[in-house]
């Protein structure tokens, strides 16, 4: 619990400061005064002044920050001063200033994504496991152990990125190219032919509907019973098995109910140790259970081991690939939030804090990578989130802009703005009291 607390208030604080200092970063390049930057919330622990006159503070709630600017200047204020004043800049560093916030969070979000690539992830190959009979797949000519090697063209080196990239179609239906390697190493081309699916996060998975499910872990020799029937017969810690009398390669759960069901009887196994298949015979010893039923035992610990590569690139490769993935969720997103509107999509997928402080904490057990990669996608959600045409949020902001730009220069009278920003307030607590719901429908279901 209490790293899980931690991993949130740290994601949550550095991406939302992030935000803030680009409204400032681009706030003092347009000469705008800004009286406070502080990083959380609440009372000032620490406070100092900068040369401008700038106010940075640290606050006691650690839940991300805010920037203050001078709106507008004292009627007795001197010339320099009403310069300086937000509400008294041109239009376009209007824009610019408030546009700023969203943008850093989808620079932010490019930058983790470059370091990422460039650093290297180990993630598991594209292996699919034999599709069932009738689904999308098995029609297409999906086999056992095809490598998927691109979706539609575009090349994926990895079970993670083949999922991304079929996650639009298998939202929106239709037609999806797929080249499979066999593993005889050779290339074939397949299409798939798939149904608009109502997404929701409660329901079945997509990929396995469609018949795409990757192929279960190998079965792997861990630790020996010291004169258990494995070690007398010759196997290792470490060794693969690739078949065990007449099942070709079997799942752990499969070889494991396989063994138990020959007490007593020499089953020829085929052996993957360091590159060199090995044939060899073990006989699984008869053990009675509990409740009077006797099984096979061969007195070894049997481990799960998914094949992995590692998807390392150049920095330029990597950065091209950052600000792709960046634009390409940032579509996605708006793609789904648009079917959510019109009911293609379930309105579960709306999450709120509680799921996200759960999935922060998720991520940082399993390591700094998949935390790294939990922060790029919060900070893209936030630049999305902050740029519709929302008043309340910096995309109402932009919004009232654009309707001064067709008038001609002058500003959105005061009541519209007033009406528009209750009507905003609307459909944010409105957004949070769902988010909220959904949240705590998880749990408790």
């Amino acid at each position: 619990m209490l790293l899980t607390l931690i991993a949130f208030a740290l994601a949550l604080g550095l991406l939302i400061t992030f935000h803030e200092l680009g409204h400032y970063w681009v706030a003092r390049l347009s000469g705008v005064r800004i009286l406070r930057f502080s990083v959380g919330f609440g009372r000032v622990l620490l406070r100092r002044h900068d040369r401008h006159g700038t106010e940075w503070a640290l606050s006691a709630i650690p839940l991300g920050g805010y920037v203050k600017m001078l709106d507008d200047a004292p009627p007795d204020a001197d010339e320099a001063t009403r310069r300086s004043a937000f509400n008294a800049q041109p239009l376009s560093r209007r824009i610019a200033v408030v546009a700023a916030g969203p943008v850093a969070n989808l620079v932010l979000a490019a930058l983790i994504y470059t370091v990422l690539g460039m650093w290297g992830t180990q993630e598991p190959a594209a292996i699919l496991a034999a599709p069932p009979a009738g689904t999308p797949a098995a029609l297409a000519g999906v086999q056992a152990r095809d490598t998927l090697k691109a979706v539609d063209g575009t090349p994926v080196a990895s079970w993670a990125q083949a999922r991304w990239q079929l996650l639009e179609p298998l939202a929106g239906g239709g037609r999806v190219a797929l080249t499979v390697q066999s593993p005889d190493g050779a290339d074939r081309q397949l299409h798939l032919r798939l149904a608009a699916q109502a997404m929701s996060p409660d329901g079945p998975d997509p990929l396995k509907q469609a018949g795409l499910v990757l192929q279960a872990p190998q079965p792997v020799v861990g630790s020996l019973t010291a004169g258990g029937a494995a070690q007398l017969a010759g196997l290792r810690p470490g060794d693969v098995i690739l078949s065990a009398g007449g099942l070709t390669q079997p799942s752990v759960q499969a070889f494991v109910q396989f063994v138990q069901d020959h007490a007593g009887q020499p089953l020829p196994l085929t052996i993957l140790r360091q590159s060199t298949q090995v044939t060899l015979s073990v006989t699984p010893a008869a053990t009675a259970t509990g409740a009077g039923k006797t099984i096979g035992r061969i007195g070894a610990l049997i481990e799960g081991r998914q094949p992995l590569v590692l998807v390392r690139l150049g920095p330029l490769d990597s950065l091209w690939a950052g600000v792709r993935r960046t634009v390409d969720t940032s579509l996605f997103t708006l793609r789904m939030m648009g079917r959510m509107v019109v009911g293609a999509v379930s309105w579960r997928n709306v999450s709120g804090p509680v799921t996200i402080a759960e999935y922060a904490g998720q991520t940082a057990r399993i390591g700094l990578e998949a935390y790294l990669s939990f922060l790029a996608l919060i900070s893209i959600s936030i630049g999305v989130l902050n740029l519709l045409p929302i008043p309340m949020l910096d995309g109402g902001h932009l919004l009232f802009y654009l309707i001064e730009v067709l008038r001609g220069g002058r500003p959105v009278p005061d009541r519209v703005r007033d009406a528009g920003l209750r009507i905003g307030m609307s459909v944010i607590l409105g957004l949070m009291f769902l988010a909220l719901f959904n949240d705590f429908s998880r749990l408790f279901r």
